[in-house]
């Protein structure tokens, strides 16, 4: 007597997940996009607190709607890892400024390569010079060099808003960040935990007629650069206190040399004061150094339990192979 075969597994659950202020012209447009590009996703707009008719125009759609008292795209961030459950989230902007046509193709790149990241890395579709201004690419390349200079990784696209996250990256990410700095954050969390990650270009188009960006060049400029270098010092403390110890000591150097060379020469300290200053900078230098080792100790154990974290949640393929009760 044969075998019943076994149940078919339960296709992935995929979830679009969509940050929104402001954006009542836009909204729409995307979730229709959604529709027409990837059918099976469910799709959940966020509403931060908007003062148009961003959450009936999505609500009308037929998309679930949250609403986020919390001003800021990282609080909505938070929100929306917290509250969906699905092995594959797709995130993108409500402004309709990303072509969702490759998002089925960013999916299947996610499961087949079984990845925790894929980037949609924009590219301008160049029908209008203020769709992605070019003081806008030169701040993305420099802040996202930046980061790679000092986390690695190969991102050309950090700051991009049109992401495909697994569940386990999803579930493991802590989300501090309140504003536009959140891709930062994203981006450094697969780095230090040295996910699997992918870029696909993707084209950046117009907004709709009517609709304002409500990112501010400079003041958020300015957030991110702050985001990168607290991720530095929390994430690679003993890089950053020996730079600090290193530039004490260069100084501590440069204040002792014409002391050194007066002493050689007469056997006399005359400058007292600028020894004392120069002593007292290599005593700082030191305790900085020790300040770095005692925090890298630490950062090394919450790098450990975030791991180990991460290893507890099914990664996509295995969803896809074993179902999600592995």
């Amino acid at each position: 007597m044969t075998e019943p075969l076994a149940s078919p597994l339960p296709p992935l659950r995929i979830a679009a997940v969509i940050p929104c202020y402001n954006e009542a012209l836009a909204i729409g447009q995307v979730i229709e996009a959604f529709r027409a590009a990837l059918p099976e996703a469910e799709i959940h707009v966020f509403d931060n607190n908007s003062s148009d008719d961003t959450a009936a125009v999505a609500a009308a759609a037929g998309a679930h709607v949250t609403h986020v008292a919390l001003r800021g795209k990282g609080n909505v961030a938070r929100r929306m890892f917290a509250d969906v459950d699905a092995d594959v989230y797709v995130m993108v902007d409500g402004d309709a400024t990303y072509d969702l046509g490759e998002v089925h193709r960013m999916v299947d790149m996610l499961v087949a390569g079984n990845l925790d990241m894929v980037v949609g890395a924009r590219v301008d579709d160049e029908r209008d010079a203020q769709t992605y201004r070019r003081g806008h690419r030169f701040g993305n390349r420099l802040l996202t060099g930046a980061v790679a200079n000092l986390f690695g990784g190969g991102f050309t696209d950090m700051l991009s808003g049109y992401r495909v996250f697994s569940r386990r990256y999803a579930k493991s990410f802590p989300a501090l960040a309140r504003g536009f700095e959140i891709e930062t954050e994203l981006t450094v969390h697969a780095l230090e935990l040295r996910m699997p990650y992918a870029e696909l270009p993707c084209r950046y188009l117009s907004r709709p007629e009517g609709s304002e960006s409500k990112l501010s060049t400079y003041r958020d400029g300015w957030r991110i650069l702050r985001t990168i270098t607290r991720l530095f010092i929390s994430e690679r403390p003993l890089a950053f206190f020996s730079i600090v110890a290193g530039l004490l000591t260069l100084g501590a150097l440069v204040l002792v040399e014409p002391l050194v060379v007066t002493y050689l020469r007469t056997g006399l300290v005359p400058r007292l004061p600028t020894a004392v200053l120069a002593t007292g900078t290599v005593l700082v230098a030191m305790l900085s150094l020790v300040c770095g080792i005692v925090l890298n100790t630490v950062t090394v154990g919450r790098q450990e339990a975030k791991r180990l974290r991460y290893l507890a949640i099914p990664g996509v393929l295995s969803v896809v192979r074993y179902g999600r009760g592995r």
